[in-house]
């Protein structure tokens, strides 16, 4: 541009002024020149650049998804939808942790409405008047109205969270010494940041408010109380020019900060602000399940896999490393882990962060020569084998996340790829060879699996539904065939079934393992091969339902098998019984106090919570209370299944807590719904010094001494 051009430009410009100021007493950002600089310039140089910027780091953040296995996640389109509405727009779980999750619903919501401003001072910074399209009437005055609590609201919140990092320092915040330095310091800065934004915008509109209410020209309403409020009555006194600087000054400082901020998310922890709402609509619909060994591969074609399982970064699917980039680090995971909780050297958030650093480390924003670095094997550098064999797969971690990140599927594909490298705890070698000869983690033979029928009192009879046909299936499980303890679960069961008039019967020596843990701990061709063994045996039955009193037998024939028929768990047969009037049940006659304690299978991972206390509750005269951890809140008894036979490094048994919760609540009998629950309490008890104070008893037990 000669000498000659730009005078005219600047004539064009001052015209504009003149223009602008019969209705506004300040020059807008789209028409002040500084130093002979049109400040126009600045208004549209900041947002390429920025754009540009995030665009490149987004490319790099997204390579790694592009390299990842595939993941089925596009299917059952509406219930996505709803839970992005539920969990994501709604912020459904962050009241769970009431003072943490108000204050980030207020800088959500406030975020989002004032998303609509920043991205309209952009447009602003080129055309003064420009106005989001919708806005230019009473919409407009609603909006601002609301954009100036919401700025208040954001910047007080913004105060309080900054406080509770400092100041209360809640124990889940914090980071142990082996994983490195907390993200105190990220967090306030992005806090510094987001007050930034709150006091600019405010400081913006209030100079102009304040010059024009000073120039007796019209004056936008503002938000009694809000912040631009206050400003607008501390500028009253400032002259004119200081006003024109300081709504000049304003809007730069919003835009750089607007700018920066958005390519700053994606290089740590606050990448959950760009991720979340995608990591939500992509989060699992269904419970139970555990994803197959790969997506595309027929469960018949798995033996010609050279691989099994996730062996290094680019193994995970591109949803779990989503899940990497969106964790929040929180620690609400962790604080729900029950692993966590008793010593064990797991720590659901550190799954997360531990994976996302991996990314950034192997897929760097700044890339020289070869652009990303190979990847090294997981475990042994990353995870350690204590640590992905420490989880119980409760679920809790899952239930807890606001965004919807996934644990259980990442800790079995990583220990398929330790079982696939022969990287198997001794003590769990024993029950798997066992299950792989006889069907069963302990070794037994298949001949006694319906032994216990013998000790079923006069009157109840029990089918070989393999001999003779029976509408139902009652699938026993290996714990409740062999353990000489929970055989009386079995009896217990079978005399509900026989007073609910069901037509029933066992497999017997044709039953194997369900395979709930087989799969969970990450054996998938054993699991297959029971799986197969059980669905030949059920469909030759001809039964048409089944029901168990196994929360796991019920979870894996549910959710892992297909095919099969509709199954039930006992409590579900009992409510159901009691309601339409084929089971009576007695008063209680003793004065003890009863709590329910959920089993993770059947709670956390197939939503029966109401139906025990149904049960409980048919038995009129028994005072039941609930625990402080219940429902979808449960504290997981100790693992059950194979982790019966696992011996991990722990400070305390998980049983141990569990029964000094219900001894908090005032019971002395902890009822539960799961043999391997019933083992692990009656074990805590013990050891927990309370015997003679606490007894456990078994749902199925408990009802079938009320039977009328």
């Amino acid at each position: 541009m000669d000498i000659h051009s730009f005078f005219k430009y600047y004539i064009k410009i001052r015209k504009g002024e003149q223009e602008q100021n019969m209705e506004n007493a300040l020059i807008a950002p789209a028409q002040y020149v500084f130093l002979f600089i049109p400040t126009i310039i600045f208004s549209l140089l900041i947002p390429i650049i920025g754009v540009a910027i995030f665009a490149y780091i987004m490319a790099l953040r997204m390579a790694p998804l592009a390299k990842a296995a595939p993941d089925k996640r596009f299917d059952q389109i509406p219930q996505r939808i709803f839970n992005v509405l539920k969990i994501w727009l709604a912020q459904y779980r962050q009241p769970r942790y009431r003072t943490a999750g108000i204050v980030h619903i207020v800088i959500f919501f406030g975020f989002l409405i004032l998303s609509i401003r920043s991205c309209s001072l952009v447009i602003i910074g080129l055309a003064p008047d420009f106005v989001m399209p919708g806005f230019d009437g009473v919409i407009g005055h609603i909006y601002n109205v609301l954009k100036d609590y919401a700025a208040t609201g954001v910047l007080i919140a913004c105060c309080i969270a900054a406080w509770r990092r400092v100041v209360v320092k809640p124990a889940r915040y914090a980071v142990p010494a082996k994983y490195g330095k907390d993200h105190t310091a990220e967090a306030l800065f992005v806090l510094g940041l987001i007050s930034t934004l709150m006091i600019s915008e405010s400081l913006f509109e209030a100079t102009e408010v304040a010059a024009n209410a000073k120039a007796g020209l019209h004056v936008e309403f503002l938000a009694p109380l809000s912040l631009v409020w206050f400003f607008r009555l501390m500028l009253m006194a400032a002259s004119e020019g200081v006003l024109q600087g300081l709504h000049i000054i304003a809007y730069y400082i919003h835009d750089l900060t607007f700018f920066f901020f958005l390519c700053f998310l994606p290089l740590g922890k606050h990448f959950h602000v760009i991720t979340s709402l995608f990591n939500v609509f992509f989060m699992r619909v269904r419970r139970g399940n555990i994803k197959p060994v790969r997506y595309g591969i027929d469960e018949d074609a798995l033996d010609q896999l050279e691989s099994f399982g996730v062996k290094k970064i680019e193994d995970f699917t591109w949803k779990h490393l989503l899940d990497f980039y969106s964790c929040a680090d929180c620690g609400r995971c962790s604080d729900n882990c029950p692993a966590n909780a008793v010593g064990r050297p797991l720590s659901p958030r550190f799954i997360s962060i531990k994976g996302r650093d991996t990314l950034f480390k192997n897929y760097p924003i700044y890339p020289y020569g070869a652009a990303f670095k190979k990847s090294e094997p997981l475990i042994g550098s990353v995870y350690e084998e204590d640590e992905i064999w420490s989880c119980t797969t409760c679920g809790a971690c899952e239930q807890e996340c606001p965004i919807g990140i996934e644990y259980i599927d990442k800790i079995v594909d990583l220990r398929r790829g330790m079982v696939d490298e022969g990287l198997v705890p001794q003590s769990l070698q024993k029950p798997l060879k066992a299950i792989e000869k006889r069907g069963n983690p302990w070794g037994k033979m298949e001949k006694k699996r319906a032994e216990w029928t013998s000790g079923l009192p006069e009157g109840v009879t029990v089918k070989d539904i393999t001999k003779e046909p029976a509408d139902m299936l009652y699938f026993v499980d290996s714990i409740t065939s062999y353990d000489d303890r929970m055989q009386s679960i079995g009896q217990a069961t079978a005399m509900i079934l026989a007073k609910g008039g069901a037509d029933f019967g066992i497999l017997g020596k044709d039953e194997k393992d369900a395979g709930n843990e087989i799969r969970r701990f990450g054996e998938e061709m054993l699991f297959q091969n029971v799986k197969q063994m059980n669905t030949e045996a059920i469909l030759e039955s001809g039964a048409t339902r089944i029901v168990t009193a196994d929360p796991h037998a019920y979870n894996v024939l549910k959710n892992d098998y297909t095919g099969l028929p509709p199954v039930t768990h006992i409590s579900q047969f009992i409510a159901q019984s009691v309601k339409s009037g084929a089971l009576r049940l007695k008063s209680a006659q003793d004065n003890k106090v009863y709590t329910y304690h959920d089993p993770c299978y059947l709670g956390r991972h197939n939503d029966v919570y109401d139906d025990p206390r149904a049960a409980l509750d048919a038995i009129s005269g028994l005072k039941r209370v609930e625990m402080e951890r219940c429902g979808d809140r449960s504290f997981c008894c100790g693992g059950g299944g194979l982790m019966l036979f696992y011996e991990p490094e722990e400070e305390q048994r998980m049983g141990v807590l569990r029964v000094e919760m219900a001894a908090k609540a005032g019971a002395n009998v902890i009822v539960t719904a799961c043999p391997f629950c019933l083992v692990n309490m009656e074990d805590a008890i013990k050891v927990a010094g309370l015997e003679g104070q606490m007894e456990a008893i078994d749902l199925s037990e408990l009802v079938a001494q009320h039977l009328a």
